[in-house]
């Protein structure tokens, strides 16, 4: 890890027009998030610690929207950004117990809330091979550093980061050889047959119609979950934890992606991005009318960066 640390100075959120800024409100990451999710938990500790007091068993649609609110505040949500990273981290404060192998662990021990965050970023990058252009060379750059802003909302310290790409690929091999592998939570995330309870979320004719249905819509969508789970989490990661990956389900998911790249990009922005995103787009497009040009595209244009 670097010997640098974080700045002075309260942390702010990635800057609009940012690599993020389109990234983290696209709903395409509603497709990448369980990725991710799985990757995290496939560390001892977090695994550990998911298991004992996580409510994604009880609760999974409330958990999901809480953290995916959790997620946008990060990126779009000014100053209640660093708000967001304290409120994380009092939370976590009390998480502890022991690991899958028998060692004691924190939450908020900076070897396992940095595992937690670093997973985000190749998760991006294998999302972008499949779901949209994959990144340049500058863009996957601006992309980590914006991810390392995000990791200082989230109250981590530099010396706790690899603060170059370059650093960070040793690092991630690192942890994916000593650190990874198929926790029960892993397993359980990606069994197809995991029960779900059904959406408590909605107007209550909705939440009773999907409530009659779900035993038919069950199936399905697990199986999907565990497609877009397994698929889009990166080569080596999947290697690491022991999850296989067929020949046939690789073209099923390039097939999935071509389709994914040729709706979303034009999708008009109320669709293509998600509320927090929305608002904040909005909220930004008003500030900068006056005073030169957009960094955002206009509603319903397609975005050619996509």
């Amino acid at each position: 890890m670097s010997s640098r640390t974080t700045p002075a100075g309260p942390p702010s959120p990635p800057p609009p027009g940012g690599v993020l800024w389109s990234e983290v409100g696209d709903i395409r990451v509603l497709l990448t998030l369980p990725a991710a999710l799985t990757m995290q938990v496939a560390h001892p500790a977090v695994g550990a610690g998911v298991d004992t007091y996580s409510v994604f068993r009880t609760d999974p649609w409330g958990r999901g929207e809480r953290s995916l609110r959790s997620m946008q505040l990060w990126v779009y949500g000014g100053d209640a950004a660093a708000e967001e990273g304290r409120r994380l981290r009092r939370m976590h404060r009390t998480i502890r117990g022991t690991d899958t192998r028998g060692r004691p662990y924190q939450a908020l021990a900076p070897a396992t809330f940095s595992w937690v965050h670093a997973t985000g970023f190749p998760v991006f990058l294998q999302g972008r091979k499949y779901l949209g252009r994959p990144y340049t060379d500058a863009q996957e750059r601006q992309l980590y550093a914006e991810w390392l802003q995000v990791g200082r909302v989230l109250g981590i310290d530099d010396r706790d980061m690899p603060q170059t790409i370059e650093e960070f690929w040793p690092y991630y091999r690192k942890m994916l050889a000593d650190e990874i592998e198929a926790t029960p939570v892993v397993r359980e995330l990606t069994d197809p047959h995991s029960p779900v309870p059904p959406p408590d979320r909605g107007p209550r004719p909705l939440r009773l119609l999907l409530r009659m249905c779900w035993p038919v819509l069950l199936p399905p969508l697990a199986r999907f979950r565990h497609f877009v789970t397994v698929g889009l989490m990166p080569p080596e990661a999947r290697q690491a934890i022991g999850l296989e990956w067929t020949d046939a389900q690789e073209r099923a998911l390039r097939r999935f992606g071509r389709c994914v790249r040729a709706v979303v990009p034009v999708l008009p922005e109320r669709v293509r991005f998600l509320p927090l995103a929305r608002a904040a787009r909005a909220e930004h497009r008003a500030a900068v009318s006056g005073g030169g040009p957009d960094v955002t595209r206009r509603p319903g244009a397609p975005d050619r960066s996509a």
